[in-house]
């Protein structure tokens, strides 16, 4: 009989610092605080991969509440669709009664219940999508679908007071370069194979790094003991980039010379993440340039790695640009994003019907119609 892997259950750690250019009424939240006149409340369900969260917000961006819990596997795992969404549904009724109960609500003073329709892992977004179905029913409220990377760019936007940014998407699943026009974020570049946290994620099990709370916090902090830059693959193809060669040689390094004493598993860290961001970097200032704009958004979560941060803010400061970035509170899945992108569309008038309350494991961030944005330019 196969043996089945350990769960924990984990929260994410209190931030240890605020995130640069935000709104401290926005990120302290607004414990307590109900809606006012005119105002909609909305709580949101993000479960697309392996957190579990749900987030109440306000329709001016105030975050009333936002739990979440974390579905970890052992070192040198990583996480099944199926396992996964057990995880989900074990918890996320009592991640929404923990919701309710920071924020001071009940459910008859929601407007509306917001989830990930996609993208993400097949299993975990139907097993949140269910509750969801479920809860609308009971509480007799309708439902908004949202797209996953919409949520975290107004989630940015929101939460950084950002204007029109360019975008840096960077997380497990997504790798994208984004820019607002008429109606759409479009893309404007991309990873043509994986993402840069799963690039880094298969990376740090291939060193033994732990997933408590995140292996990519853990190749970050590692990466700071590292003493030896080692040469890797540099992929940029005009607009994208391309980050499977660059994992298949680290970890090539990884087995051949720290066996022969050559390098230490910080040293490939810190070259891995050195070269990585390097790429990231420079697409992200070739989309500047073409839209003319000096100003980034960092959103996802990879986004909180402190070192990304870093060589961002220097390329936007020769720019005489800003940067705006946020903490893991934000970067990383939260059901607050999608409450506040699903209220967004709200306040248009979109809802979803029960029959198409569907998901999706593919869901570009350029299909979604932007209704509640309007062209400045």
């Amino acid at each position: 009989r196969r043996r089945r892997r350990r769960r924990r259950h984990t929260s994410p750690p209190p931030p240890s610092t605020r995130a640069r250019g935000c709104h401290p009424s926005i990120m302290e939240g607004t414990k307590g605080m109900k809606k006012g006149a005119g105002q909609f409340l909305a709580m949101g369900f993000e479960g697309s991969a392996n957190k579990v969260a749900v987030g109440v917000v306000r329709s001016d961006g105030a975050i009333l509440s936002n739990p979440r819990k974390t579905y970890i596997t052992p070192p040198g795992t990583g996480f099944l669709p199926r396992e996964t969404a057990e995880h989900h549904r074990e918890v996320v009724l009592g991640i929404v009664q923990q919701a309710l109960d920071d924020a001071g609500i009940v459910p008859a003073d929601l407007d509306c219940l917001c989830y990930t329709k996609g993208p993400g892992m097949g299993a975990p977004l139907v097993s949140v999508a269910v509750v969801v179905r479920m809860l609308a029913q009971i509480w007799k409220l309708p439902m908004v679908a949202v797209n996953h990377c919409v949520g975290h760019i107004e989630m940015g936007r929101v939460v950084c007071g950002a204007e029109d940014p360019v975008v840096l998407y960077v997380s497990g699943g997504n790798t994208q370069v984004i820019a607002y026009n008429q109606q759409r974020y479009r893309i404007f570049g991309e990873t043509i194979d994986i993402a840069v946290g799963n690039c880094l994620d298969r990376f740090a099990r291939e060193v033994g790094l732990s997933n408590d709370p995140s292996p990519g916090y853990n190749i970050e902090q590692l990466a700071k003991q590292g003493t030896k830059f080692i040469d890797l693959p540099y992929t940029v193809k005009g607009m994208d980039v391309s980050l499977s060669g660059i994992l298949t040689f680290a970890e090539r390094e990884a087995r051949e010379r720290m066996a022969a004493g050559e390098c230490t598993a910080a040293d490939l860290c810190f070259s891995l993440q050195e070269t990585i961001f390097a790429m990231l970097v420079e697409i992200t200032e070739r989309t500047m340039a073409h839209c003319n704009t000096n100003d980034v958004l960092i959103v996802g979560g990879v986004g909180c790695n402190k070192r990304l941060q870093d060589m961002m803010q220097r390329m936007v400061e020769e720019r005489g640009g800003r940067l705006y970035a946020t903490d893991d509170r934000y970067c990383i899945d939260n059901g607050a994003m999608i409450a506040y992108a699903g209220l967004l569309a709200f306040g248009q008038g979109q809802t979803t019907p029960m029959a198409d309350s569907t998901c999706t494991q593919r869901y570009r961030t350029d299909e979604v119609l932007v209704t509640w944005r309007t062209d400045t330019k």
